[in-house]
This record gives structure tokens, sequence and C-alpha cells, in this order.
């Protein structure tokens, strides 16, 4: 008979195993129940009810002595090892609560783990080193199926586009920035218009990636022509290019927080706001190490 199928109380309780097991070893009721912190009649009670569970006799009993059957030699490994990886589940699911051991695995759009996770990670990693962080990074396009495929715990990035049924907790609000080298014409620290952003060369993502489509979707806005010099396909790549003197690139600021060359300039008329926010499977439950992760991750978004 299949074990998920014999109902619950053929099997043999805890208390039952554990002293068996004592009273196999001691040779005795008496020192078996000194042992467990029990009476002699509970000990007694309990293997009375496994030899009932079981259809055996486990000892023959003497006026002060028990002797083990052949039943019990067989049934003593069995019984050691339940025990045994009772313990162990007890063991590893404290260890696992109390964040002394675990994995957290976490998929974000490279932009995002490149400037947000590290800090987080740093965080977390000197307070549960016991812990193991995955990183997955993706792109945009990919962010949405990669959460999907159960395999991580959650994301952290931009959903681009409606219709997803991911649940979300926001992150960060950011109004999108220009960013560049100081010099005359890129100041930094006042607002830009987009139609004084589209006098300069800009560095963007190509169509079809990430932020580009709010981009394009401000400047119809706005009414303008963006003038492109170079476009890339990941965005830290646009804010590397943007370093070297290459052009402006438009981001949240987060993005380019660490960047310590580059100057922003909020974007007005219009203003274009982007949520950085961390997904999830809505059947998805976090275990005790990514529900800390995230704690963390929300802590540092917030500048904690």
């Amino acid at each position: 008979m299949a074990i998920h199928k014999q109902p619950l109380s053929s099997f043999p309780s805890v208390r039952q195993l554990r002293a068996f097991v004592a009273v196999y070893h001691t040779g005795s009721v008496s020192a078996a129940a000194q042992e467990l912190s029990l009476t002699q009649p509970a000990v007694t009670m309990l293997l009375r009810e496994l030899e009932t569970k079981l259809g055996v006799s486990l000892f023959d009993r003497h006026t002060r002595a028990v002797h083990r059957t052949d039943a019990a030699s067989h049934a003593i490994g069995y019984a050691q090892r339940a025990l045994a990886e009772m313990e162990g589940l007890s063991t590893s699911m404290s260890e696992l609560a109390g964040l002394h051991a675990g994995r957290v695995r976490v998929v974000a759009t490279a932009a995002v783990a490149q400037a947000l996770l590290p800090p987080a990670m740093r965080k977390f990693l000197d307070k549960h080193p016991g812990v193991s962080l995955e990183i997955d990074e993706v792109g945009p396009a990919d962010f949405p199926s990669a959460i999907e495929a159960n395999h991580v715990d959650f994301g952290v990035g931009t959903l681009e586009g409606s219709g997803s049924s991911l649940r979300e907790e926001v992150l960060i609000r950011e109004t999108l920035v220009a960013a560049a080298l100081p010099s005359a014409s890129f100041p930094g620290g006042i607002p830009m218009t987009w139609k004084q952003l589209s006098a300069l060369p800009l560095v963007t993502v190509r169509s079809g990636y990430g932020i580009r489509g709010r981009i394009e979707a401000a400047a119809q806005e706005a009414g303008v022509e963006l003038k492109i010099a170079h476009e890339v396909s990941l965005l830290a790549t646009a804010v590397a290019l943007a370093a070297n003197g290459l052009g402006v690139v438009v981001v949240p600021p987060s993005i380019v927080a660490r960047e310590s060359k580059l100057v922003t300039q909020r974007l007005i008329r219009p203003t274009i706001e982007r949520v950085i926010g961390v997904h999830f499977r809505r059947e998805r439950s976090l275990s005790p190490a990514a529900d800390a992760f995230l704690q963390v991750l929300k802590l540092v978004a917030v500048g904690g």
C-alpha cells in the first residue's frame, strides 16, 4: 500500500518511537522513563501502543527487566533513522527560519541590478553570511517571463507595458532626468524641458528596449524630434557613454546616483515618472531569507 494512502493513525508517533529506542538501549523501562522525563506507566503505555500499531511484540517483559525480541532488533534501525530524519527536519527548518541558511533567487533588469542590488546585497550578507544570494540579470523584454518561470523568489525592475499578472510592491517612484558631463550647455541642478533636450546629442537604448518607449512618447508629447547620437542595447552602456562625454542620457536618477562624473537636470514639459518595483507571482510565498532580503532592499531604496 502506498504510504500516502495509509491512514495517519497507522503510523507510529514520535513519542512512541522515542520510548522504544530508549527502552531498547537502556534495557529498562524505569531507566528509559528517567531519560525521557516521563513516568514508568507512561513509557509502558507508549510501548504497548507501538506494539499494537506494528502488530508485533518488541520486548519480553519480566519482573525487573525487559528483553528485546527479534522484531525489536529488526525495528531499531528504522526507528532511529526516522527520529534522525525528524530531528534533521527540525534543525534544517530552524536554520532557515533563523536565517543561518537558505537561498534567495532574484531576477533584475540589468540597470537596476547594477545600481540598486549591490549595496542591498552587501548589507544583507554582512548580517546573514550563511544565506546564498543568486542574482540573474535580464533585459526588460525578458523580465516578466523570467519571474513567471518560478525559479526565482521575486524580480526587481520596471514592467514596461500593461497586462501583467504579477503582483507589485513599489520601491521607488522617480521622475526621469537628463544626465551628462557638466558643461555650459548642461550645468546640472536645474529643470530642463524636452525642447531644450532636443538640441543636445542623446545617448539611448535602441527602439523597443526598456526606457526608449517612454522617451519617444515624451518627445512626441512635447512636439520635438530628439537628436540621437548613439544607440545601445543596455541602459548601463548608455550611462557609460554619457560619462565619457559622448552625449546626454535620459534615466531614472537612481541609475546614475553613483556616477560621480555626471550631473543631472530634471526633465519637464512633460514630466515622466518611472516606477522601480518588486514583482512577485501572485501565488508564491516568500521564504524567511527572501523576505528578509526584501526588507533590506526596501531600506536601501529609500536611502537607509
